[in-house]
């Protein structure tokens, strides 16, 4: 048998893979990456699953700490989401392919498959990067069946049953997401453009759960990294759980979104990434006041570039590492500390504290300045000087 290595949720579609898989002729080894949003508990449920489904061999693999170091980070530099709303949540799926992708190194194996539909963004996220990384025969069961059954939940549901598998019901009416980046929910009337249920909330609180006094912490930023809360230090993964938890109560980060997939269908769907948008928040207060008027200019525009490959399943071409360079060389001295109020739905910044924040000697905004009135109207009738010329000559 040819031994092939599964991307293994543990789910629906994966779970039909399995014995899909062994039907066609494969020995399936199957992986579990857990990228942050899976208890111990969840993993052993997810081993057992596989093991009953007729798997060869399992694995789990946490990468928080590596989501935290290869995505978390330049997404945070970056300040950029998709479409100005998106804080691309999905990018944790390089992840996955990868750490799949060094499975089949270990097994000596070229075909690798996954259990994405091809209705979706994920198939182009997971192709691209399996491509980018070797030479691999890529098998979609999902893929494969939907053209040829008319109703493809129900299809596996039959095929699982018949071969004597138990079948989950599922546990919400909305396909929820969790990683260490936030929550997502489609599904339901959140697809029909409704407005979208309690049970909807996942790592937000309902409003009418809000605390009643606002929170004021301060995050600390060395070279643009978060290290620290109110003194203490957190980094990586725990850090920015703490702050999920935190925002979380108010409902921080919240959104309906509806966007323009890669496959070119609008996709609607709730995100909720409240660690994020409090990192959002800070970071940008502090780089607002330490980087140079022409750095605060050109940033964001490679910010959106490394973004909008993400999004768009192209993280391992070599542009996005070009683009990383700069985020880390423009982060050199963003080091201070941030106060951070959050009130119910609200995250403010609303102090600076750092040895870099621009301050000039020469004059302070709209107060005082080192230079007169005669040096003040010469700079604005040179700074004009285009504007007025075009005027005189093309007047009317």
């Amino acid at each position: 048998m040819k031994k092939i290595v599964l991307a293994f949720s543990g789910g629906l579609d994966t779970s039909f893979c399995v014995p899909y898989l062994i039907d066609q002729g494969f020995e399936v080894h199957t992986v579990f990456v857990n990228t942050g949003g899976t208890s111990v508990d969840e993993e052993v449920s997810i081993s057992n699953r596989a093991d009953e489904l007729g798997a060869a061999n399992h694995t789990n693999i946490n990468v928080e700490e590596s989501l935290w170091q290869e995505i978390i980070k330049p997404l945070v530099w970056s300040g950029a989401t998709y479409q100005n709303k998106y804080p691309a949540l999905c990018s944790d799926r390089y992840l996955i392919v990868k750490e799949a992708v060094k499975q089949c190194q270990e097994l000596g194996t070229e075909y690798i498959a996954h259990g994405c539909t091809g209705m979706g963004n994920d198939q182009v996220r997971f192709d691209l990067s399996i491509q980018s990384l070797g030479k691999f025969k890529i098998i979609t069961p999902i893929r494969e069946i939907q053209n040829t059954v008319s109703d493809v939940r129900n299809y596996e549901k039959e095929y699982l049953e018949g071969k004597g598998f138990e079948v989950p019901s599922l546990h919400s009416k909305y396909s929820i997401n969790v990683n260490l980046l936030g929550a997502t929910a489609s599904g339901s009337e959140i697809d029909e453009w409704d407005e979208p249920s309690d049970a909807s909330f996942i790592l937000c609180n309902q409003p009418n759960n809000y605390p009643n006094q606002s929170k004021k912490f301060a995050i600390e930023f060395k070279h643009g990294e978060a290290i620290a809360i109110d003194g203490e230090a957190i980094m990586g993964s725990n850090l920015l759980k703490s702050l999920n938890q935190m925002g979380g109560e108010y409902g921080v980060g919240r959104e309906i979104f509806t966007g323009d997939t890669i496959i070119g269908l609008k996709g609607r769907f709730l995100f909720e990434a409240p660690g994020l948008a409090i990192l959002y928040k800070a970071h940008r207060a502090l780089e607002e006041s330490l980087l140079t008027r022409e750095q605060n200019t050109f940033k964001p525009m490679i910010g959106q570039k490394w973004v909008d490959l993400v999004y768009s399943g192209l993280y391992f071409d070599p542009l996005v590492k070009n683009l990383e360079t700069f985020l880390k060389d423009i982060q050199t001295n963003i080091n201070g500390i941030v106060d951070v109020v959050l009130s119910p739905g609200k995250v403010d910044a609303v102090a600076v504290h750092s040895d870099h924040i621009l301050i000039s000697k020469e004059g302070s905004y709209a107060q005082s300045a080192s230079w007169g009135v005669e040096e003040a109207a010469g700079f604005i009738k040179l700074y004009g000087q285009s504007t007025e010329t075009w005027t005189e000559i093309n007047k009317k």
